[in-house]
C-alpha cells in the first residue's frame, strides 16, 4: 500500500485518536507527570520526541518533562524510571517484545501509555492510546510520517493547556462504607520480591504492598499477577492470546 496525492496522511480515525491522546497527555503533565520515550529499533524517534516536548519551538509554550530511554534493557530501565502518574510513549512495530512487555506492566506501574506505529496493529487494550498508520510499508518509519504524528501530538497537547477547566480528569468517588464494586476489584501487580513465606512484595498502581501468593507460587521478580483483597489470585502470562 502506498500513499497517493489524494490520500490523507492523517485520516479521521487517527485524528480522533490524536485528540484523545493529547488531552490525556495534558492532564498527566498538569498533574506533574514525566513522559518516557522509547523506540527500540529507531532510537532517534525517542530522542526526537523528548526534545520536542522539553524544548518547545514556539515562544511562550511550556517546556514539558520528557526523557528518552535508549538502554538495551528497556524493560528494566523503564521499571526503575517510571512512577505512578507518568506517561510512556513508544514508537515500534506491534510485535516488538520489549514494548509489549512494558505496555503489559503499565497498569501495575500506574502509567498512561501511547503507542505509535504502522502496519499490523497491537491487540485491543495493549496501550491506552494507539496512534497507528495502516500503511504496512517497512520504510514508513523513515518517511517523516511518524514525525508528523508526534509533532501534532505536541501541538494538540498545548492546545489542551489553553483550556484549564478540562485538565483535571473527573474521578468517580465511592461514598459507600462497603462498595460491592471496589471489593470485587482485581488489580494488576508486578512481583518485586518474593519473601519465601507465602507472600511477596508486589508493585501496583497504588504503590508497593505485601500480598499473599500461596495460590500462585512460585514467583520471580517481574512476574505479573492479579491482586484481589490482598492476595494474588492468578498469574498473568507474558504471551498475549491471538
Amino acid at each position: 500500500m502506498t500513499t497517493t496525492a489524494t490520500d490523507p496522511l492523517i485520516d479521521r480515525g487517527l485524528a480522533c485518536d490524536l485528540a484523545r491522546a493529547a488531552m490525556a497527555l495534558a492532564q498527566r503533565f498538569s498533574a506533574g507527570a514525566t513522559m518516557w520515550c522509547i523506540a527500540p529499533r529507531w532510537s532517534p524517534h525517542a530522542q526526537h520526541i523528548a526534545v520536542e516536548f522539553v524544548h518547545p519551538v514556539i515562544v511562550g509554550k511550556r517546556a514539558l518533562p520528557a526523557v528518552a530511554l535508549t538502554d538495551t534493557d528497556l524493560v528494566s530501565n523503564a521499571r526503575v524510571s517510571v512512577r505512578a502518574g507518568d506517561v510512556v510513549i513508544a514508537v515500534a512495530d506491534a510485535d516488538d517484545k520489549d514494548v509489549d512487555a512494558i505496555m503489559r506492566r503499565a497498569p501495575a506501574w500506574g502509567v498512561t501509555t501511547i503507542w505509535i506505529g504502522n502496519g499490523g496493529r497491537p491487540q485491543d487494550g495493549t496501550a491506552d492510546h494507539v496512534l497507528w498508520l495502516e500503511n504496512p510499508d517497512p520504510r514508513t518509519p523513515a518517511t517523516g510520517q511518524f514525525v508528523l504524528i508526534y509533532h501534532l501530538l505536541w501541538e494538540l497537547t498545548h492546545v489542551c493547556f489553553e483550556h484549564p477547566g478540562l485538565l483535571t480528569p473527573i474521578v468517580s468517588q465511592c461514598t459507600d462504607e462497603v462498595c460491592i464494586t471496589c471489593s470485587d476489584e482485581g488489580r494488576l501487580g508486578e512481583v518485586v520480591r518474593p519473601a519465601g513465606d507465602g507472600t511477596a512484595r508486589v508493585r501496583t498502581a497504588t504503590g508497593t504492598e505485601t500480598v499473599s501468593t500461596v495460590l500462585t507460587e512460585p514467583h520471580a521478580p517481574g512476574d505479573l499477577v492479579l491482586v484481589h483483597a490482598g492476595m494474588a489470585i492468578a498469574r498473568i502470562g507474558e504471551e498475549r492470546q491471538p
